[in-house]
């Protein structure tokens, strides 16, 4: 699938009716013929999009003092080594951590506690710093390097279902930039499936509240949308005149 292709979806996806609000745009993509309980046939990518998505990647750090100057001035969280007991006492606030940060910068040579104080909460949720995206550095890193290219990273996963979904932009930004993201993905995907297109069941593009447009090498398919039927209203049935009460007569 080329560019030409997602660009005729991104069209499509806007025919529907507009809401009230900026809708974001998802890419999904069906997978068949996998084995998800092996390892070797999982989707787990951190793909760098050519553009931004239109949303704020936030990154938090888990540092020592060699990178603490640098986290504080790229990274939109620190938490210094010597802060760590107090998150340890404090599961509340680690929850609060894993669910306001996309990404964790981890410093290497204290990764052993941010495991102790931080893994139990941010392993499930898939929050964990990861060297596979960069994220576990040495004390030397460049922070503002690595923290520029994670801003532009997604992380694309089919671990647990046969399906990768991303949001790859909002309605309003330029339709060549979100089809370029889109291709980034499909991409990326492709090249890690094991038989690359046999593996791909199908490729939708939707907005938030719109069903979703299917993209085919022959074209875009978009779903028919059946009209209410309305149905004939039956004519309100007659009040009954009430009947008088009779009044018994008293003997005389």
């Amino acid at each position: 699938m080329d560019k030409k292709q997602f660009i005729e979806a991104i069209k499509a996806a806007k025919t529907f009716p507009k809401r009230q609000f900026k809708q974001s745009f998802e890419f999904i993509m069906n997978l068949r013929d996998l084995d998800l309980k092996k390892p070797e046939e999982q989707v787990e990518l951190w793909v760098q999009l050519p553009h931004d998505r239109g949303r704020v990647t936030k990154i938090g750090a888990l540092v020592g003092p060699e990178l603490a100057e640098q986290a504080k001035a790229t990274c939109d969280v620190v938490v210094t080594h010597d802060q760590f007991p107090k998150y340890a006492s404090d599961k509340k606030a680690v929850r609060k951590l894993a669910r306001e940060m996309d990404y964790f910068i981890a410093q290497a040579n204290i990764m052993p506690d941010v495991a102790k104080t931080f893994g139990r909460v941010f392993g499930p949720r898939g929050k964990m710093p990861n060297p596979k995206a960069g994220c576990v550095v040495a004390p030397n890193a460049n922070l503002k390097v690595l923290t520029a290219m994670l801003r532009k990273t997604v992380k694309v996963s089919a671990k647990l279902q046969p399906s990768v979904k991303v949001m790859v932009g909002k309605e309003d930004a330029p339709e060549e930039q979100i089809a370029e993201n889109m291709q980034a993905i499909y991409t990326n995907v492709l090249h890690k499936l094991p038989q690359e297109l046999s593996n791909i069941k199908n490729v939708l593009l939707k907005l938030s509240m719109t069903p979703p447009v299917k993209i085919t090498e022959q074209g875009v398919v978009k779903p028919e949308i059946k009209a209410p039927v309305e149905t004939e209203k039956k004519p309100a049935a007659e009040a009954k005149p009430k009947k008088a009460k009779k009044v018994k007569e008293s003997a005389a």
